[in-house]
């Protein structure tokens, strides 16, 4: 098994955690002093995951945050940085969301920093589920959030995600690309029939791409440069793969799906079903083989120090904040009336730790909850430390203490 970690990073003093500050600098996600706080911790943390072992760290895609949480606007610039900082840890945007990029922007973007990093890369590829920025970022598709209801917002959303990454696919292999998307309204190159009028002609005929400018001078297709360091791309990751159709998608394009159910029987049913759509594929994978698993990971020398230093202001602030989207549906017990929403005062550390959300406590505690997933899953290849309520709440010791004794403790055993 390898390892990663999640980072939703967090503007240090937003939040309920430090509800004053965050009301004395409102907006705080505006606020420079505070957003270079947050960018020495994340550096902090990448170069020590980097050190202590780690294989990868991941972060998501958001804008608008004006709250300060979940605030990282550009994650290929952003691990631009970090790739620039540390040496062998693979990088992740978890992921990138499509249906709110431009699929040439994207592909070079993603490209050149496959570069920049010599191959470190690893691309996730998300549909976008927040309305306030998806529904302005996403307009020029006509693609708003994704709502996971079938609904034809939703599938819209979830066409505008397929054709995007179809383009870039064709962008990173294709030495020149010609396409006229329907899904889109978008046409490589515009005008489709070609461009007229290249002033040079001569010098393009001579060393541009076979076939991207004809006899007459008129461009006929487009090279996308550079192409990825990796060939023929990054492998691709998709997060919070929770519909079966988004499973099944990712199987049948060949995405590796970050998981982040409840508990360990919901993991292997959906890991079940990534296999056997896989399959379909042709591509024969073990269970748990070619999947990752998010568990939000809160560490100290016992279990009673651990729930003292995680088990606070780090539910709170899931509830208040990731509540309202349908995150608490993931604390749901089976003993639950399926009818009635998880309120946010059951959104404790307590129940996180009984539906397995979180694993805090010592060691031991976290090695059983690892080794209770690969009971179900024995050749799970991905699991992912979910750092929710950490960066940006807890003191940025505490949380390099706890990357610590996760690479030092509980690694070794289960390794690769």
């Amino acid at each position: 098994m390898k390892f990663a970690i999640f980072l939703n990073p967090q503007i240090p003093g937003s939040g309920y955690s430090a509800e004053a500050n965050a009301k004395a600098k409102r907006p705080i996600g505006r606020d420079t002093e505070s957003y270079q706080r947050l960018l020495h911790e994340v550096r902090e943390i990448a170069v020590h995951a980097d050190r202590v072992g780690f294989d990868a760290l991941m972060m998501t895609e958001h804008h608008f945050h004006s709250e300060g949480m979940e605030f990282s606007v550009n994650p290929l610039m952003f691990l631009t940085d970090l790739a620039a900082r540390t040496e062998r840890i693979l990088l992740a945007p978890l992921g990138m969301v499509l249906p709110a990029w431009d699929p040439i922007r994207a592909a070079e973007d993603v490209a050149l920093l496959d570069q920049f990093s010599k191959g470190r890369l690893r691309l996730g590829v998300a549909r976008g589920y927040q309305n306030r920025w998806m529904n302005v970022l996403g307009q020029r598709w006509h693609a708003a959030a994704a709502r996971s209801d079938g609904s034809a917002s939703d599938n819209r959303n979830f066409d505008v995600f397929g054709e995007v990454l179809k383009i870039m696919k064709m962008a990173w292999t294709q030495d020149t690309l010609k396409y006229k998307s329907d899904v889109l309204d978008y046409q490589v190159p515009f005008p489709y029939d070609g461009i007229e009028g290249w002033p040079a002609t001569e010098w393009t005929q001579t060393f541009g791409a076979p076939g991207e400018i004809d006899d007459e001078g008129v461009i006929r297709s487009v090279a996308v440069c550079p192409r990825p360091y990796q060939n023929p791309y990054p492998e691709l990751w998709q997060p919070f793969t929770i519909s079966d159709r988004s499973v099944i998608r990712a199987a049948q394009e060949g995405i590796l799906p970050w998981l982040f159910t409840p508990n360990p029987d919901d993991h292997a049913a959906k890991a079940r079903l990534y296999q056997e759509e896989s399959a379909k594929c042709g591509r024969d994978y073990k269970l748990g083989e070619h999947t990752g698993i998010l568990k939000i990971v809160g560490m100290a020398d016992t279990r009673e120090d651990a729930i003292e230093t995680y088990g606070r202001n780090m539910p709170k602030d899931f509830a208040a904040f990731f509540g309202p989207f349908g995150y608490l549906e993931v604390m749901r017990k089976k003993e639950d009336d399926k009818n009635v929403p998880i309120s946010p005062e059951k959104g404790d550390f307590k129940r996180m730790n009984e539906v397995e959300m979180a694993l805090l406590g010592g060691p031991d505690d976290v090695k059983r909850g690892i080794q209770r997933m690969l009971d179900r899953m024995p050749d799970l290849e991905w699991f992912g430390l979910y750092m929710q309520g950490q960066q940006g709440v807890l003191p940025l010791d505490t949380v390099k203490r706890n990357l610590e004794l996760f690479a030092t403790k509980v690694i070794p055993e289960f390794a690769d």
